[in-house]
């Protein structure tokens, strides 16, 4: 049987629900390619004092190394990003446990990461943001943010954590809640993906 590989992302077919867990469940996904490049939207004119310039480009170039679109915008993760809601979430969630052992994973959906006051970050800190990006962490600092990939952020410097949330408070906010939070066991009635290594043990 064929294993997910290295950064394989395996999309259930049926809504990312399936009775039961192990090889059985693999029948019932596909392989999807993830869209993981493409430009980073432009900040918003007069959103920001002119001599904030360079660090809000700066802001852009990183968001766009860092490939954060290809998990907060939405239908990036199936290939099919839309490029008019660029960082303002995904339907599409992420699975945080095992095909091959939890047959209702738990999965997460990517924030709206725009600066709409509804939805997204628009009342947040900056340095609320800030922890987001260098610890993984909620708002309020009372939930870790299980498939965010903080760990390869928290050494960024003061700087370039402080240019991405520069820039992510410029561009234009967008309007777009995402699905809740499904814990491990319960049924996710929206399309999720799989992201990561999965070993044989034979």
């Amino acid at each position: 049987m064929r294993y997910a590989a290295t950064l394989g992302l395996l999309l259930g077919a049926m809504c990312g629900c399936a009775t039961e867990g192990g090889d059985d469940y693999l029948q019932n996904v596909e392989e999807v390619m993830a869209t993981t490049i493409f430009d980073a939207p432009d900040a918003v004119p007069g959103s920001y004092a002119p001599r904030s310039r360079y660090r809000v480009e700066r802001g852009e170039y990183l968001v766009e190394l860092l490939g954060c679109g290809s998990c907060h915008t939405n239908g990036a993760l199936v290939g099919e990003p839309d490029l008019q809601r660029q960082l303002a979430g995904s339907d599409t969630g992420l699975a945080f446990t095992s095909p091959l052992q939890d047959a209702n994973p738990g999965v997460v959906y990517p924030p709206n990461i725009t600066p709409d006051s509804e939805t997204g970050i628009g009342d947040w800190s900056d340095i609320e943001v800030a922890n987001a990006i260098r610890a993984g962490v909620g708002r309020h600092m009372n939930r870790r943010m299980t498939t965010m990939p903080w760990p390869g952020f928290a050494r960024m410097t003061d700087d370039d954590v402080d240019a991405i949330v520069s820039y992510l408070k410029s561009i234009e906010p967008i309007k777009h809640s995402v699905p809740a939070r499904v814990e491990p066991g319960q049924r996710a009635t929206r399309p999720f993906v799989y992201f990561g290594v999965f070993r044989n043990k034979t």
